[in-house]
């Protein structure tokens, strides 16, 4: 993947998008604005755009909690994850979760399951789908390190490799499952060898580098895109914050938390940009200011969004009669369940690659 100067600073713009993002929710959440929990990926930014960046229009998602960057990446908007975190009724939920579990099957973005590792036997459903329909695409899906202890992660891993479906999996080795670190979880040295078990590739990078990220993931990507099933990529980084905002971390030795600090992955591409002359002042400047009127432009547009109508509350429990159409075949510009944005806009979402880096308008466009 030969990327150019505006696709690195591209990159750069995601990456601190994610972190201003995340940090105005948890300022939020401390003034008692949000309703739900707030679950953040500092210092997983390299990780989440980075793997989404090599990825093709039609390809899908399968995320977890801290991958917002790949949301964003892949085209949904920061006025829907805003609406989403302070529940309002125009959310991607409708106001029914303060959350990111949410999806948008026009961006190719499965909604993830709250229970780390059940949402990998979904993308194998996923992948499956796409190989009986022979389409070109591939499933991109995630899970922590605590993740890889489940039962739903081995059993997806065996019949993806048995399948030889289409799925590259994105372990985001963070160096805890919630309190408990990895020295207390496992007996090899890096997660990627559990792949030998399953007859597929595995490799471990630095999760900090987002170019590491990216080329790693482009190999296993063009791995799977080639028929040979499907592949791991290991990330290691480190969650510097707690599980979530509610919990301090205590267990965590700050040597080691201040060690992983000073590895920052945007602060490390931004050192690189900086030393290539790719990230001048006046070009930093200028995504710095993007960046914060697009938060406070999404942060705006939530407050000024309508609460959820509890009338409305038994909406959407059950799917529509009939078969959810598939992107890209007939009857997918229908609205569904699992796009009630649709619904709202009248009309599908566009495509990833046509609007990928315009301005965001309504919720849940670009």
């Amino acid at each position: 993947m030969r990327l150019e100067q505006a696709d690195l600073l591209q990159i750069y713009y995601f990456m601190r998008l994610t972190r201003a993002l995340e940090d105005r929710t948890r300022t939020l959440f401390l003034q008692g604005r949000v309703v739900g929990g707030v679950y953040t990926g500092q210092g997983h930014e390299a990780i989440s755009v980075g793997a989404a960046m090599t990825l093709h229009d039609g390809d899908f998602i399968v995320p977890q909690h801290r991958d917002l960057g790949m949301h964003l990446v892949r085209g949904s908007s920061p006025r829907a994850v805003m609406c989403q975190w302070l529940a309002r009724g125009n959310s991607p939920t409708l106001g029914r979760d303060g959350q990111i579990h949410i999806g948008d099957m026009h961006h190719g973005i499965v909604p993830p399951i709250s229970m780390l590792g059940e949402s990998l036997p979904v993308a194998c459903g996923v992948a499956l789908t796409m190989k009986i329909r022979k389409h070109s695409t591939i499933v991109l899906a995630t899970g922590g390190d605590g993740a890889t202890n489940t039962g739903p992660f081995h059993e997806a891993l065996n019949f993806a490799s048995v399948q030889k479906l289409p799925v590259v999996f994105v372990i985001e080795n963070n160096g805890y499952a919630y309190s408990t670190p990895t020295y207390k979880q496992f007996a090899i040295e890096n997660l990627s060898e559990r792949a030998q078990a399953y007859g597929m590739p595995g490799e471990t990078v630095d999760g900090n580098d987002v170019l590491a990220v990216i080329e790693a993931v482009e190999r296993a990507g063009e791995h799977v895109r080639g028929g040979k099933g499907p592949a791991i990529v290991e990330c290691k980084t480190f969650r510097v914050r707690g599980h979530s905002e509610a919990d301090k971390a205590d267990y965590v030795p700050r040597e080691l938390r201040d060690e992983w600090l000073a590895k920052d992955p945007i602060v490390r591409f931004e050192a690189y940009l900086t030393g290539k002359n790719i990230l001048t002042e006046a070009n930093k400047a200028s995504i710095e200011a993007r960046v914060k009127a697009t938060v406070d432009d999404a942060v705006s547009f939530a407050e000024q969004s309508p609460a959820p109508d509890g009338a409305t509350v038994a909406n959407y429990v059950f799917a529509p009669d009939g078969p959810i159409a598939i992107i890209g075949e007939p009857g997918a510009e229908d609205p569904r369940y699992v796009n009630a944005l649709d619904r709202r806009t009248g009309e599908p979402f566009s495509t990833v690659m046509e609007a990928r880096f315009t301005a965001p308008q309504e919720v849940g466009r670009r």
